[in-house]
């Protein structure tokens, strides 16, 4: 064999090799972009539960005027909210702060903790919060893998020719997110 083929045949390995490497980011792209689409359907579904939460909390403790209020301004602050995982994720704990202090409030009102329709709408939450974790792992995992591959040598180098950038994770905190998503036990005393 001479020079010029093994040259030749380098080169197109070498093409074959940042073609792949460039296919697999736009890949990893585009699961990241469908991940977090999940995770934006999933959080719009929780959201639509919520004024019939405050609705039902509103029949029994009408009163808990300012509490209501809360809850629905930090729901329609975390609808509004369509900036980057980070932004979301401020808000998503700001709403998951004033669910759990709704949560606090039906301890207060016995009737209100005994309605089928609060244990419905809570069990229905408590739900949507496991779907939402569920979408925000596999999210934070595509996050991860393409973050590797524009990180690690020698990809790098093609994704920094092709301009793909490191993805942000989605990270809310567990223990308002477990508040809400813990549903609270009913006993006849």
């Amino acid at each position: 064999m001479s020079f010029p083929w093994v040259v030749l045949g380098l080169v197109v390995a070498l093409f074959a090799y940042v073609m792949w490497i460039y296919n697999r980011l736009v890949q990893l792209r585009q699961k990241v972009n469908e991940a977090w689409s999940d995770i934006q359907v999933q959080m719009k579904r929780r959201y639509n539960l919520i004024p019939n939460l405050v609705e039902t909390v509103k029949g029994y403790a009408g009163h808990e005027k300012s509490t209501l209020e809360e809850v629905t301004k930090a729901r329609n602050m975390a609808m509004a909210s369509t900036g980057s995982p980070a932004s979301q994720a401020s808000a998503e704990n700001m709403l998951s702060g004033t669910l759990k202090s709704l949560f606090a409030l039906s301890e207060s009102y016995p009737d209100l903790k005994a309605s089928s329709n609060f244990r419905e709408l809570q069990e229905d939450l408590a739900e949507m919060e496991d779907h939402i974790q569920k979408a925000r792992r596999y999210y934070n995992g595509t996050v991860r893998m393409i973050n590797i591959m524009v990180q690690q040598f020698p990809s790098n180098l093609v994704a920094r020719q092709f301009s793909f950038s490191m993805a942000e994770f989605f990270e809310v905190d567990e223990g308002e997110a477990e508040a809400v998503r813990a549903v609270p036990k009913v006993g006849f005393d």
